[in-house]
C-alpha cells in the first residue's frame, strides 16, 4: 500500500501528490490522509478517474481516501476533468471577482450579473467557467446569477469552483452549481483551451 500525508499541504499539494505516486509507482492500493473537505473532494476526483475504487473515512478532524485497483494489470489512465475532443477545446472563461471593474461596487456588481446572464451569446465557443478568490461568492446559496450559472451547466458548459477560495471565505458547504476543483485542474484546463479570458 502507498501511504500519502498530505495534511497541512495547501491545494493543489494533496492532489499532485496523490498524482505523482499514481504515475510514478502505479500502487494497487493507495491511501491519501487529508485535513479539508476540498481535499478530500479533489483526491477522491482525482483517483476516481484513474480507475480507482475509492472509498472515504473519518479519521477525527482528518479524512482518510483510499483507492483500490481492480484486477493485476491497470486500464490506461487519464484525467477526466477536462475534455480530450479537439472540437470542444473553445474558450475558458476565469472569473476571479464578483464585480467588474473598480471605482463603484454596486455598478460593478450590475455589470458582473449582466455578463454572466449575457454569457449564453457566446454558444458553443463557450468551453468552460473557472470561478476563483472573490468570484467564488457567484456559485453560493443566494447568488443573483445562480439560476443562470444552473443553466449554462444544464447546457453542457463545465462550471470549476476552486475549493481552496470557498474554504476561505467558508462557502464550501454553500456552493450550489459547478465542481469544486483545484488548480491541477485549472492549469490542465487552461493548457487545452484555445484561449482564456480573464475578468
Amino acid at each position: 500500500m502507498k501511504h500519502i500525508d498530505a495534511r497541512k499541504l495547501s491545494c493543489p499539494a494533496p492532489v499532485l501528490a496523490t498524482k505523482e505516486a499514481v504515475e510514478n509507482e502505479q500502487p494497487g492500493i493507495i491511501q491519501v490522509i487529508v485535513d479539508n473537505e476540498a481535499a478530500k473532494q479533489n483526491v477522491f476526483r482525482f483517483l476516481s478517474s484513474q480507475s480507482y475504487q475509492v472509498e472515504v473515512q473519518a479519521d477525527g478532524p482528518d479524512f482518510r481516501v483510499t483507492g483500490t485497483m481492480d484486477g493485476a494489470a491497470a486500464p490506461e489512465r487519464k484525467t477526466v476533468t477536462v475534455s480530450e475532443d479537439a472540437e470542444t477545446r473553445k474558450i475558458m472563461v476565469m472569473i476571479a471577482t464578483d464585480r467588474i471593474g473598480f471605482g463603484d461596487d454596486e455598478l460593478g456588481l450590475k455589470l458582473m450579473i449582466s455578463f454572466i446572464k449575457t454569457l449564453k451569446e457566446m454558444g458553443s465557443d463557450l468551453w468552460r467557467l473557472v470561478f476563483v478568490n472573490n468570484g467564488v461568492k457567484l456559485t453560493v446559496a443566494g447568488s443573483e446569477v445562480l439560476a443562470d450559472l444552473e443553466e449554462l451547466a444544464d447546457s453542457g458548459i463545465y462550471i470549476m469552483v476552486c475549493g481552496t477560495c470557498l474554504m476561505h471565505f467558508n462557502l464550501l458547504e454553500e456552493k450550489q452549481v459547478g465542481e469544486t476543483t483545484n488548480m491541477l485542474d485549472i492549469v490542465t484546463a487552461m493548457q487545452l483551451a484555445d484561449k482564456v479570458i480573464n475578468i
